[in-house]
């Protein structure tokens, strides 16, 4: 068995933020299982690790922890956040500054992730 997984987050954008909860719990979960976790943000996905974006965004009509919340919660927890580089020419603006703990990976590193047998892979 792995301890090992990388998600990937494309179709959970801004415009639909309650989406995004389940893979970042689910996160959450593997670290709180002591897995070794990585997030890919692909698309207009990559836009979630854009500082501004996050924490003006509420999953749950209750509001009680904004997406912000979670992916801080995600970097204390050592989860690496990766935004892919396509996506971030895509759908970052200039002088738009991604997240402290947000770091680059493209598009071959997901897919390498997916053929290594040492690690399990979910894509939302």
């Amino acid at each position: 068995m792995t301890d090992r997984l990388a998600l990937l987050i494309w179709a959970a954008t801004p415009e639909q933020p309650a989406l995004v909860v389940t893979p970042l719990v689910h996160a959450l979960a593997a670290r709180a299982l002591d897995a070794e976790v990585e997030i890919h943000f692909a698309g207009p996905a990559v836009r979630w690790l854009v500082s501004d974006v996050a924490d003006a965004a509420w999953p749950t009509p209750a509001r009680e922890k904004s997406v912000g919340d979670f992916l801080r919660e995600l970097a204390v927890a050592e989860v690496n956040l990766y935004a892919c580089g396509m996506a971030r020419a895509a759908w970052v603006a200039d002088g738009e500054i991604l997240l402290a703990a947000a770091g680059a990976a493209g598009a071959t590193a997901f897919v390498a992730r997916t053929l290594d047998p040492q690690w399990q892979t979910l894509v939302y």
